[in-house]
């Protein structure tokens, strides 16, 4: 069988993943990583993923989703590419080109081309503990109606960046923070998915829901989000399981730009937006929207005044707001322009 992805040598001679662990037709777990135009980082997660405490076969797929991080005009590969290509000489490697902007796109290309029933999801800008296959593996195994899993993710700052006083906790999962305690729980709220810096699915399931929904993640700049959401709320509505691990740890990189208020409420803006949607694909959509739109920006600029005096709260409730008038904006195309009926892809 040959090595997965473009090593350049027969099995026989890889230097790095001998032939005798690739005999198995099938890799026990494929790790993912979708990017796109983020080589500052990715070398950092590819290499946590080569490097892992893991017994058994397992392939890295990594998607370019439209990379065009050229380092100069005359360039004929982005900088995205080199990074791969700088470690294709791992026989677990794979690389995939994904022309079609859009990170649900992208994961659903990275689930057709991985080989395992287990697909394990690393955001590009992220660095995985070395149980962190072992710890998601063994889940899937002792249990076969887990749909979803996914670990605590703790964040790594800048060098010589101090946190701004007015990040509250609350905003920061909005930088991909989430821990739900040290102990293994049972997820039975979709707020309370795993986000998709640190995510994993069975294939059978991601089959059986049809993919990603490409109505949600993010597009480009368009910071919508919510596939994760839809994705465990399809779960248990089917009868399968979803759950957190809070071994299966990441580290998630903040970039420096990503802090300052603008950031955020632009990605409140969007959450907003993707709620909306969210809705309109659990047949939630309607007039009620709005009033459920509107309560919730009283609420956020009331409990906004209400912690005038702190500044975290203060923002975070600020931002909560603003995003609620993303949500209405969508609400109100939708109900002018969209069919009664709307479809899940």
């Amino acid at each position: 069988m040959p090595c997965a992805g473009q090593c350049p040598m027969p099995d026989a001679q890889c230097p790095v993943f001998p032939k005798q662990l690739f005999m198995p037709d099938h890799p026990q777990i494929s790790a993912i990583i979708c990017t796109h135009n983020r080589a500052t980082y990715l070398g950092g997660a590819i290499d946590s993923l080569l490097v892992q405490d893991f017994p058994h076969n397992f392939e890295v797929v990594i998607v370019d989703n439209g990379s065009s991080d050229y380092a100069s005009p005359e360039s004929s590969i982005s900088r995205t590419r080199e990074v791969v290509e700088a470690r294709l000489s791992d026989c677990r490697l794979k690389y995939v080109w994904e022309p079609e902007i859009g990170l649900s796109v992208a994961r659903n290309t990275g689930a057709k081309e991985a080989r395992s029933e287990i697909l394990a999801y690393l955001d590009d800008d992220a660095v995985a503990e070395p149980n962190w296959l072992r710890e998601l593996h063994a889940a899937y195994q002792t249990n076969q109606k887990l749909a979803i899993a996914g670990g605590k993710v703790n964040l790594l700052w800048p060098s010589g960046v101090t946190p701004p006083d007015w990040l509250s906790p609350g905003l920061t999962q909005n930088l991909g923070a989430y821990d739900l305690g040290d102990t293994c729980l049972y997820v039975t709220a979709a707020g309370l998915t795993p986000r998709g810096v640190n995510y994993s699915i069975r294939r059978a399931f991601l089959e059986q829901i049809g993919g990603f929904d490409v109505k949600l993640g993010r597009v480009g700049k368009k910071l919508l989000s919510n596939e994760e959401l839809r994705a465990t709320e399809l779960a248990l509505e089917l009868g399968w399981q979803v759950v957190y691990l809070p071994h299966a740890l990441v580290l998630h990189n903040v970039a420096a730009e990503r802090l300052n208020k603008a950031w955020f409420l632009e990605r409140g803006w969007w959450q907003g937006i993707s709620e909306c949607y969210r809705e309109q694909l659990s047949d939630r959509a309607g007039i009620a929207q709005l009033g459920r739109g509107g309560e919730r920006i009283l609420r956020g600029v009331y409990k906004s005044f209400k912690y005038i005096r702190h500044p975290g709260l203060r923002f975070e409730n600020f931002v909560f707001a603003w995003g609620q008038i993303g949500y209405l904006s969508a609400a109100l195309r939708g109900l002018i322009f969209l069919p009664k009926s709307t479809s899940r892809h």
